[in-house]
C-alpha cells in the first residue's frame, strides 16, 4: 500500500489526516490542490512530500497549455514555486521539484509531448527509489535493535511517511520481519499526534509490539530504564550532522545523552542538504497554532488563549549516535560521512 501514487492522470494519496479512524484517499487532478495537501497534511512525511511534489509536477506538465519546451519550462517553474511555498523546512519537497525541473532543462526532449511523459517517468521513478531507498535503509539499521529491545520512536516515520516501507519505522520493520522480538514505545507526538493516530495505526497492521506514551513521559521511561535505542526521522539533515524533525526530537536527545541511550536519526540521503552549513540554517515551519489549541477541530482552550506552534526544531549533531542512511550509518565526523554517503559511497 503505497500513501501517493500517480492514478490515470491525477494525484491519489492516503489522507492521513483521517486515520486512523478511516482509510480515506484523496484524488487531487490540480497542482493548486496537490500543493494545499502539503499545506495541509493530507500527506506529510519528507519522502512522502517529495514524491507528491514529484507528481504535482508532473500534473502540472500535463495540464499547461504551452506548445513549446520553453513555454512548458516556464510554467512548471512557478508551479514549481507553489509547490516548494507549501512547507518549507523538508529539503525533499524542493528537491524533488528541482530534479524534475533539471530534466525540463535538460534539452534532451524536442517536444512538449516527450517531455510531459518524460516528466511522469521521473515523478514515477522517484517514488519507486524510495521504496527500494528504504528497504536499504532498513537493512542497514536493523541491527541496533537487538532481541528484548525497547525502542522509543518520535512521530510517525513509516510507510505513511514515505511512499511505502519507512525510514525509522522501516528500521523497527526490518528487525520485525527477521523475527527479532521487541517493544516500541510511541510518542503522542502532539499537537497533530502522528504518534498515537498514525504510528500506532501501522504498528498494529505489522503485529509490532507497541504501547502510546504521552510526550512528557520519555524521560520518565529512560529514567526507569524502559528505553535502549531511540530512533527518529528527519526532515533536513546539515551537512555537519544538525538535523531538523518534528518538534520535541532536541528535547528526546537531551534525555537520550542524559541517560547514556544511543540516539539515531534514519533518513535517505535525498533530506541530506549539504548546502547548509549547520543547523541553524534551516528554515523551521511554525503553522497556525489552532492546531494547539483546537486539535481536529476540538477545542481544548477558549478561543481568544494565545498558543505558538512550531512544527519542527534542530537536534546539534554532538546528541547523535549516528545517522541511518541506504549507504550505511554515517557517524562523527558527520561532516565527512555524510559526504561520502551523498555520494553514493558505503560509510
Amino acid at each position: 500500500m503505497r500513501s501517493v501514487i500517480w492514478d490515470d492522470g491525477a494525484v491519489k494519496m492516503i489522507d492521513q489526516r483521517a486515520l486512523p479512524w478511516k482509510l480515506d484517499y484523496a484524488r487531487l487532478n490540480t497542482v493548486e490542490a496537490v500543493a494545499e495537501s502539503i499545506a495541509n497534511m493530507t500527506v506529510r512525511g519528507a519522502p512522502a512530500i517529495g514524491a507528491a511534489a514529484a507528481f504535482g509536477m508532473a500534473l502540472a506538465a500535463r495540464q499547461s497549455p504551452a506548445t513549446t519546451v520553453a513555454g512548458l519550462l516556464d510554467d512548471l517553474r512557478q508551479c514549481g514555486d507553489l509547490l516548494n511555498a507549501a512547507r518549507p523546512t523538508a529539503v525533499n519537497l524542493a528537491w524533488a521539484v528541482n530534479q524534475l525541473l533539471q530534466i525540463a532543462a535538460s534539452g534532451e526532449f524536442n517536444n512538449v509531448d516527450d517531455l510531459r511523459a518524460g516528466l511522469l517517468l521521473a515523478a514515477q521513478q522517484i517514488a519507486d527509489d524510495d521504496v527500494a531507498i528504504n528497504r536499504r535503509m532498513g537493512a542497514q539499521g536493523a541491527g541496533l535493535i537487538r532481541p528484548g529491545a525497547k525502542v522509543l520512536h518520535h512521530c510517525n516515520t513509516g510507510a505513511l511517511a514515505t511512499v511505502d516501507y519507512g525510514t525509522a519505522l522501516g528500521v523497527v520493520r526490518a528487525a520485525h520481519e527477521a523475527g527479532v522480538d521487541f517493544h516500541v514505545l510511541l510518542d503522542e507526538t502532539r499537537p497533530r499526534l502522528q504518534g498515537s493516530r498514525l504510528s500506532a495505526w501501522e504498528l498494529e497492521r505489522l503485529g509490532v509490539s507497541y504501547d502510546i506514551i504521552p510526550d512528557t513521559a520519555a524521560g520518565y521511561f529512560m529514567q526507569q530504564n524502559e528505553v535502549d535505542v531511540v530512533l527518529v526521522g528527519a526532515d533536513r539533515v546539515a551537512s555537519n550532522g544538525d538535523f531538523a524533525n518534528k518538534i520535541g526530537t532536541y528535547q528526546l536527545a537531551i534525555m537520550a545523552a542524559a541517560h547514556g541511550i544511543p540516539f539515531y536519526s534514519v533518513a535517505p540521503t535525498s533530506t541530506i542538504d549539504l548546502s547548509l552549513a549547520s543547523g541553524a540554517d534551516i528554515p523551521i515551519e511554525e503553522r497556525d497554532s489552532s492546531e494547539v489549541t483546537t486539535p481536529y477541530g476540538n477545542p481544548i482552550t477558549p478561543a481568544h488563549f494565545k498558543a505558538r506552534n512550531p512544527a519542527f526544531d534542530v537536534t546539534p549533531n554532538h546528541y547523535l549516535s549516528g545517522i541511518v542512511t541506504e549507504n550505511g550509518i554515517a557517524r562523527a565526523p558527520f561532516s565527512e560521512s555524510l559526504r561520502r554517503a551523498v555520494a553514493g559511497e558505503q560509510v
